[in-house]
Formats: C-alpha cells, structure tokens, sequence
C-alpha cells in the first residue's frame, strides 16, 4: 500500500536523481473532483444549446433519437478529450490537478507525451469501474506508486507539482548566496538549453551542499549533466565543480555578463 504523498527518486541516465513527491488517493482525489465538476457543467452547458437551437429550428421531433445518440456522444468526446487537451498544453495538468498542485510524468521522470495522455485517459473508463473509480482506487491502494491502470498502461504516474521556475525568477530567490570567487565560464555555452528542472536542481544541490556527504562526487554528477544538456563537453581539469554551478547559475541570472563568458 503507498502511503500519500510518498518521495520517489528516479534517476536519470547521467546518474542524476530527481527527487519526487508521490500524489496520493486524498489529493488526487480533489483534483479528480474540481475536474469532474467542469466536465459536468460543460456537459449541461452542451445540453442546453443543443436542445435550444433544435428547439429554435422545431427540429426535437424530427431528430428524436439522433439528438440524443449526438447528445451522447459529444459528453463521451468531452469527457475523454478534456484531459488530453489540458494535459498537452499544460505539461501533464488539468484544471483540477493544476489547482491541487500535480502534474503527470512518465516513470521515467520525463514529461508527458500525446500517446500516454491518450492511453491513460481511454483507460480511464477502466478505471471508472464499477462506480466513482472504484477499479482505480483499488489499483492506486496496491501500487507502489499510486498508479491507476490508466497509468499503468500509459507508463505514467502523477506527482506534486514542484511549480513553474523561470530564470527571471532566480533573481527574486534569497535562499542561495552566491561565492564571491566565482570561476569563469567557458566562452560560447548554451545555458538557454538548460531546463527549469535543471536550474532546480542546480539550486536544491547548492543551498545543502554542506548537510550531503558525497558533495563532491554528487556536484561532479550533476555538472556533467548540465553540461550533457548544453551540448558541450565537460573539462577534465575541472577542481571546483560545486564553483562552476554557482557560475552557471550566476549567469543564468545576469545574461548580460555571460556573452564574454565572464561572470560577476
């Protein structure tokens, strides 16, 4: 049984670990319940223009069962099509999950694509057995990542949303100091490559680096990664690779001092 809101570490294939917090049933559930509610009344909202324009035209008694077959179809379409839509241009959240702070990923920690959306909501119906996702509660209690069978079968799983991050933003943080002794920079990096995730992590790593044991094999792991994700090759000669992260972060948030390669 996966108790709510469990920590999940998922490493990535340059040895980095992201950490991640499991959503459980409780919060899953109020996200499901925001999201069922809009469902419901764009459903009456459909409804009702329909039955108003056929209305308007005196078409009820000559469409009889055909209104009600299309009536049909489009609440199916709407319930089915109204996660995929939100999911792709909100990076794995609906309303309803964006509300109670949680997104989908893949188990790989990697954002969700069009093809798990679509697996994982098509199963929703699954789910949905026998009543009120009876089905897909019991799987969430078995699972040790609180996965629905949708999620099983789409290969993906809901967290808690860590929030939006963006390099303006790092401006604003007071929790990190940077070093006065800051190294240079190699000339011509891609730091626009870098992800919000990234710059996460840089952080987290960073503002505890004095309580982790292995800083430096961890900060040594985590420069490669960055500079895998910029393209670029990684020195060897590189003795102060926790300086070279407050360097990158410190260029993310002056850009002006990055086009020499310099830093403050």
């Amino acid at each position: 049984m996966t108790l709510p809101d469990e920590m999940l570490s998922i490493d990535t294939p340059e040895n980095v670990a992201f950490g991640y917090s499991v959503a459980g049933i409780g919060s899953r559930f109020l996200a499901a319940l925001v999201d069922t509610t809009i469902i419901v009344i764009l459903q009456i909202i459909v409804i009702m223009i329909s039955l108003f324009t056929a209305r308007q035209f005196e078409m009820i008694d000559t469409l009889g069962s055909w209104l009600t077959a299309i009536l049909g179809l489009v609440s199916f379409l709407l319930f089915w099509g109204y996660y995929i839509f939100f999911e792709m241009i909100w990076n794995g959240q609906s309303p309803g999950k964006r509300w109670a702070g949680l997104r989908v990923i893949r188990v790989d920690g990697t954002p969700v694509t069009l093809a798990e959306s679509i697996i994982r909501n098509l199963v929703r119906i699954v789910d949905f057995l026998p009543f009120g996702y009876g089905l897909g509660i019991v799987t969430m209690f078995v699972n040790d990542k609180a996965r629905r069978l949708g999620d099983m079968a789409a290969g993906s799983m809901v967290v808690h949303d860590g929030g939006e991050i963006s390099i303006q933003s790092l401006a604003s943080r007071t929790h990190l100091v940077m070093p006065v002794d800051l190294p240079g920079l190699r000339p011509g990096l891609a730091l626009e490559r870098l992800q919000p995730q990234d710059i996460q992590m840089m952080e987290d790593f960073l503002s505890r680096r004095l309580e982790i044991a292995n800083t430096a094999r961890l900060s040594q792991q985590i420069l490669k990664h960055m500079y895998t994700r910029m393209g670029a090759e990684m020195p060897e000669d590189l003795s102060r690779p926790d300086g070279q992260l407050y360097a990158l972060l410190n260029a993310l948030r002056n850009p002006s001092h990055n086009e020499t390669g310099e830093t403050l």
